[in-house]
């Protein structure tokens, strides 16, 4: 499915998109497939109606009581230094902005974009280095300290609240792919009342050919400040961030699965990237704390992700999606098709928690949470679908289509989000998240608790 991110037009930092979806008739960016845009000049002329009458002097002339009618001529050396005087000032001002907004685009020697960053990996539980917990959590906590070894991870963006967008190269040991993956933390991360807690993950997936760029790494589509201001709000968990590339070339699209005789790019997103949030991160050890969201071709590999693994990922934000596998590299290989598609899948988990269960326990108690709510089974999965009202039919159509069939059925929840006059881009789908999406993923995970 062809994608733009931002709907055709360059967004607010600049970028403009060349093409879409390679292997279903759009055309696709090549390698780095973004081109940076020259911002719009800015006018610096003074307008001559601005400057104050009351406070100018002219002909460099000093009013104090004296001759001359109130006037005395300036000495010329005088005069001459204080033009000095006026251009360093100047000059000085110039910098001190001009090194601002260099600093804030990640320009020349202000940014500190390509610096080391740390989101504390090398520190795991009571304070051990290397990267181990080494036995220091207890056997029934719910948090995952780092487990090492420590990523290298460099600065790509900096957020406005101080927060980095970090990027490194994963070499993938399950799947054997290796590729990037930029990381972001919340706020609350570094906050002193969550020091031993677990934070939720989101894996952030793009649309297009999703390589060697995952979009969602730029701070102009706004997925990370909008994350930090709504979970200040209480709308949305405060989400770790893990943004992995989609595909290992832009050459074909591979549905974020393990095609036969291509590279394992199902096994680099459900098993790779997880380990290497684990190995960096204080995270969750259930599936609560586990989530995708996409767009686009994206949003179809983690739907999938999550009928495949309901063991391991809880929910996704599912926005634009295919609903079935659509790679040309399926041909000659059906079986394996069908194992990755989303139909059979959901049709599968309604038909097992149909089955005849085992007896209940004699005094038929439910299983039930510390506060007394009734749990998710095992295998709920949450869906929170999002399109455009712009979108193209097929898409709409395909959606209303799985929630009609399968939506709210046994263990699969089903929500929808219509965005009025959406496009199939990702700024639309950042407004629907905003509208519905995140919240109602964020009621049914797990969130850090911070310390009385």
């Amino acid at each position: 499915m062809t994608h733009s991110p931002n709907g055709g037009y360059p967004p607010s930092g600049g970028y403009q998109q060349t093409g879409g979806r390679p292997g279903n008739g759009g055309g696709y960016p090549p390698a780095g497939g973004y081109r940076q845009a020259p911002p719009a000049p800015g006018d610096y002329r003074r307008p001559d109606d601005q400057y104050d009458p009351h406070g100018y002097e002219p002909h460099g002339y000093d009013r104090h009581d004296g001759p001359y009618g109130g006037y005395e001529p300036e000495p010329q050396g005088r005069r001459r230094g204080r033009t000095w005087l006026i251009v360093a000032a100047c000059i000085a001002v110039l910098a001190l902005v001009a090194g601002g907004v260099m600093k804030y685009m990640n320009i020349g020697p202000f940014s500190d974009k390509g610096k080391p960053v740390s989101f504390g990996q090398d520190q795991a539980a009571g304070g051990q280095a290397g990267g181990t917990t080494g036995g220091a959590e207890p056997a029934d906590s719910k948090v995952l300290m780092p487990t090492g070894p420590a990523a290298e991870f460099k600065n790509a963006n900096t957020m406005g609240d101080g927060t980095h967008i970090a990027v490194t190269t994963l070499d993938g040991k399950k799947s054997g792919f290796k590729g990037k993956v930029w990381v972001w933390a919340p706020k609350q991360y570094e906050d002193p009342k969550y020091k031993n807690s677990g934070f939720p993950v989101l894996i952030a997936l793009p649309g297009g050919p999703g390589y060697p760029n995952n979009y969602w790494m730029g701070t102009d589509l706004g997925l990370e400040s909008s994350i930090a201001k709504w979970s200040q709000e209480g709308k949305s968990l405060p989400f770790i961030l893990a943004m992995p590339v989609l595909n290992p070339d832009a050459k074909y699209y591979y549905d974020g699965s393990d095609i036969p005789n291509q590279p394992k790019m199902g096994t680099w997103l459900t098993e790779d990237v997880p380990d290497l949030v684990k190995q960096n991160f204080r995270t969750l050890k259930s599936r609560d704390g586990w989530a995708f969201m996409g767009s686009s071709s994206g949003g179809f590999a983690g739907f999938k992700a999550v009928m495949k693994h309901p063991d391991k990922f809880k929910a996704v934000i599912a926005s634009g999606p295919d609903i079935v596998p659509d790679s040309p590299l399926w041909k000659g290989h059906e079986a394996e098709m069908r194992e990755n598609n989303p139909e059979v899948l959901s049709q599968r988990l309604i038909d097992e928690a149909n089955a005849p269960k085992a007896p209940k326990s004699p005094k038929g108690a439910k299983n039930k949470d510390k506060a007394g709510k009734d749990k998710d089974g095992d295998k709920d999965v949450f869906i929170a679908f999002q399109y455009g009202t712009l979108e193209a039919a097929i898409t709409r159509q395909g959606v209303d289509k799985y929630i009609a069939t399968y939506g709210n059925k046994g263990p699969i929840h089903t929500h929808l989000e219509v965005i009025q006059g959406g496009k199939h881009d990702a700024k639309t789908y950042v407004k629907g998240m905003g509208n519905s999406s995140i919240q109602w993923i964020s009621e049914h995970m797990e969130g850090p608790t911070p310390a009385s």
